[in-house]
């Protein structure tokens, strides 16, 4: 199988980082592997896409520390590969992370990844439903019943009478923004501030209104779904549990807090079932669930990380899982001859 990772940027990538831990799995089970930088993506003149791409081409590395060094190791030659001759595509790299002079690339594999799966690529999560999913209104056309009540509005008027309707107490965030932003607590003791609040927000997008929910002041679960439903190996869920600060409302792992194993209950289960029929239709392969109590705060399709901190608490490679998912993906595609659309292949 040759199979690509299109990421950031590989001068960013970290080893603790999913998409390397996948890359490094599927090079043990002797599959072809290249990591694409979003910047170094080509149209060519005869309608192919290529790219200048870093090869990982040793088994020898045990950990995920040393296979990313060899890759981003300056005597590492890049080479130019054409995407349409891969098997796979994976589209790992995070809009949340691109801003200012590099806002091109929140779209850019998007973009090439549509071209390129016309000659069979299967190109994952696909493409049209990461469209879909570019702003915080995707979570809101899922199931009012496993998620926060909210509104979107540019209207300070109507965020006064949502946080009114909400006994005092709601989430104010941006329909455009991301874990990395910012994210303000409404509360009875802070009411005085919530014009600025608005403000803040307003300049630059729609304001999404949303219930607070209580239990995610311990944080929230987060439950990988692979092919749409909860990924499980060896009977292990791929599940973890993120801490927050007290402090800190947002829900990026990246930023301040803690992870402690998690205890996945019928309520989790119940909302992956909910959510289900929605990201299957999108094409969503790989996708995570952040859940607090028994409402689902977030999801991420993009890139959802945190596989092997899952890992670490369950003691259950993941990794292989996946890519073995893949490996049937692919041979699907043989046995029928390419005959199906990317977006039914991507939950086969």
């Amino acid at each position: 199988m040759k199979i690509a990772f299109l990421i950031n940027d590989i001068a960013t990538e970290k080893p603790a980082y999913t998409t390397v831990r996948l890359a490094m799995e599927a090079v043990k089970r002797d599959h072809q592997v290249w990591l694409i930088s979003a910047s170094d993506l080509t149209y060519e003149a005869d309608e192919t896409i290529s790219a200048m791409a870093y090869p990982a081409v040793s088994k020898r590395f045990r950990s995920p520390n040393t296979f990313l060094a060899a890759l981003q190791n300056e005597k590492t030659i890049p080479e130019r590969i054409i995407l349409d001759e891969l098997d796979v595509l994976m589209l790992r790299s995070d809009p949340a992370e691109e801003s200012g002079y590099r806002a091109w690339a929140k779209t850019a594999g998007i973009i090439f990844g549509r071209v390129a799966q016309r000659s069979g690529l299967i190109v994952l999560n696909d493409p049209d439903g990461l469209a879909e999913a570019m702003d915080k209104m995707y979570i809101h056309q899922l199931p009012e019943s496993v998620r926060p009540k909210a509104i979107i509005t540019q209207s300070r008027d109507e965020v006064k009478d949502f946080v009114k309707d909400m006994g005092g107490t709601a989430v104010l965030k941006g329909m455009q923004g991301t874990g990395n932003q910012s994210v303000f607590l409404v509360t009875p003791d802070n009411r005085a501030n919530l014009n600025q609040m608005i403000e803040a927000i307003t300049r630059d997008d729609y304001v999404v209104a949303e219930e607070y929910v209580s239990e995610s002041e311990k944080g929230s679960t987060r439950i990988f779904l692979m092919n749409g439903e909860p990924l499980r190996y060896r009977g292990k869920y791929a599940a973890f549990q993120w801490i927050r600060k007290p402090d800190e409302l947002r829900t990026n792992i990246h930023v301040a807090g803690s992870t402690a194993k998690a205890e996945i209950t019928d309520a989790h289960l119940q909302i992956a079932e909910a959510v289900r029929p929605r990201l299957v239709q999108d094409g969503m392969f790989l996708a995570s669930l952040h859940i607090a109590g028994n409402k689902l705060l977030d999801i991420n399709v993009f890139s959802p990380g945190g596989l092997g901190i899952a890992q670490s608490f369950e003691k259950a490679n993941f990794s292989d899982a996946v890519i073995a998912a893949l490996e049937h993906k692919v041979s699907y595609m043989y046995y029928y001859r390419r005959n199906f659309d990317n977006v039914d292949l991507a939950s086969l």
